[in-house]
C-alpha cells in the first residue's frame, strides 16, 4: 500500500502533561494547573492527558509508546536537592519525590525516544537536573541576580505581567522561530539554573545573565525549555503562542509519523 505523506493525520496528537502529588484532606492526589492542559488544547492544538506521578508503576516506556509529545509543567514545588547534589533545602521548602522520581527518568527516556519536550518553570529546571545540571535554591539570595519572584500579596494578572527582558540568542531554537531578540517575560520563580547541563544550549537570558530557557543539543526531537510562563493568557500573547504552536507542530509530526508506522506494521 502506497503512504501519502499527511494523510494519517486525522487525529490530534497525544500530548502527556505531567501531574503533581497532592494532600486534598485524607486522600492524595495528581495533580497538574488548568492553564497548562488548556494551553496544550489551544495554543499546541493537541489532546492533554494527565501523566500521574507513579514512578514505582509506570515504565516511562509504556508512557512514552502512546504519546506525540510531553508538556513539564511548573509547580508549587521544588526539585529535591539531593538529585543535583545541591545543599539541604530550607525547612519551609515544598519538595514533591514522588514527581522528581517519575518526570526525571521521564525526561530522559523521552529524548532517547525522540518525543517532543516542552518544559515549563519547575519543567525547565527539571531537564537541566535530569541532564547533569544544578540549581540555586534562593536566587535572591544570591549576588548579582535580579528580584525573580512575584509579589505574592498581588492580584493574579499583576504577578504574571511581564517583568523583565529577555535576550535571545542568536542561532537557537527560539530564533529559529522569528521571535523578537529582545520582549518581556513574567517572572514567577525562586530558584534558577546554577550549572548548565552539558548537554543544553542556552537559548536567552535574563538581564542578570541567568539562563532562562534551553534547548537540547542536536535533540532527536523539538526538545525546548523556559523558566517563565508562556502558558498564561498564551492566546493573547503572540511570542508565547509562537512557542506552543512550534511544540504543537513538533507533536504532530511525531503523530503522523507514529499512524504511518502503525499502518505500515498492520
Amino acid at each position: 500500500t502506497a503512504i501519502i505523506p499527511g494523510c494519517y493525520m486525522s487525529r490530534l496528537p497525544l500530548i502527556g502533561v505531567t501531574a503533581c502529588t497532592k494532600q486534598i484532606g485524607l486522600h492524595p492526589y495528581h495533580i497538574t494547573g488548568d492553564k497548562y492542559v488548556r494551553a496544550v488544547a489551544v495554543a499546541a492544538k493537541g489532546l492533554p492527558l494527565i501523566i500521574p506521578s507513579l514512578a514505582e508503576l509506570i515504565d516511562p516506556t509504556d508512557i512514552l509508546d502512546g504519546l506525540d509529545g510531553l508538556l513539564f509543567t511548573g509547580s508549587p514545588s521544588n526539585i529535591e536537592p539531593h538529585l543535583y547534589h545541591g545543599p539541604a533545602s530550607a525547612p519551609d521548602t515544598l519538595h514533591d519525590p514522588e514527581r522528581d522520581r517519575t518526570t526525571l527518568p521521564l525526561i530522559r527516556a523521552a529524548l532517547a525516544a525522540g518525543v517532543p519536550v516542552l518544559g515549563i518553570c519547575r519543567g525547565f529546571q527539571e531537564l537541566n537536573v535530569a541532564l547533569g545540571g544544578s540549581l540555586h535554591q534562593k536566587l535572591h539570595e544570591v549576588e548579582g541576580f535580579i528580584e525573580h519572584r512575584e509579589d505574592p500579596s498581588a492580584p493574579v494578572e499583576v504577578q504574571y505581567a511581564p517583568s523583565h527582558a529577555m535576550h535571545v540568542q542568536p542561532g537557537g531554537v527560539l530564533a529559529a522561530l522569528g521571535l523578537p531578540t529582545e520582549f518581556e517575560v513574567n517572572s514567577i520563580h525562586t530558584q534558577g539554573i546554577d550549572r548548565l547541563a552539558p548537554g543544553l544550549r542556552a537559548e536567552a537570558l535574563a538581564p542578570d545573565g541567568l539562563v532562562e530557557a534551553v534547548s537540547v543539543k542536536d535533540g532527536k526531537a523539538f526538545a525546548l525549555a523556559v523558566q517563565w510562563h508562556p502558558e498564561w493568557q498564551v492566546s493573547s500573547n503572540p511570542i508565547y503562542l509562537a512557542i506552543f504552536q512550534a511544540f504543537g507542530d513538533a507533536c504532530r509530526r511525531r503523530a503522523t509519523q507514529r499512524d504511518a508506522d502503525a499502518s505500515v506494521n498492520a
